[in-house]
């Protein structure tokens, strides 16, 4: 992992933090081990392990009666399982961030369709939603999808 993708890893971290995120629930997946990581070295914030992604969403939504609800998850599989509660999240106007890991263009070795038709896919069921795929724009990107 490059220096300046941890920094974003590290950059999410402490927003999430600074907003009164406690716990984030997800499930490990290929494309988002790195971030998860970041999480248990920044001992910041709790990753609470659930059985299935659909679980941690849930959870996510459930949580966000607090304030701020997020789940984590990896690329397609993952991603794809929370849309569902990702769009009951929307309709209920709860606050539920989602974070995807995604694996280099170079790296894929599944997809659906196309690379960016995941991040498409949430376009229609979040207010918001960013393919963070410029390190340098990243906490631009971040701060205006989760404001």
């Amino acid at each position: 992992m490059s220096n300046l993708s941890q920094n974003v890893g590290n950059y999410l971290i402490q927003w999430l933090y600074d907003h009164g995120v406690r716990h984030i629930f997800g499930v490990p997946g290929d494309f988002v081990l790195g971030f998860y990581e970041q999480l248990m070295q920044s001992n910041k914030l709790k990753f609470i392990n659930t059985c299935d992604e659909l679980g941690a969403a849930f959870a996510a939504d459930a949580y966000a009666f607090n304030g701020l609800g997020v789940v984590c998850v990896t690329y397609c599989v993952g991603g794809l399982k929370v849309i569902n509660v990702t769009a009951q999240a929307l309709a209920e106007k709860t606050p539920v961030v989602a974070i995807s890991g995604a694996p280099g263009i170079k790296r894929i070795h599944f997809f659906i369709i196309r690379f960016g038709t995941q991040q498409k896919i949430f376009e229609h069921m979040t207010i918001d939603s960013v393919l963070i795929d410029n390190l340098r724009t990243a906490a631009k990107n971040i701060d205006r999808v989760l404001s």
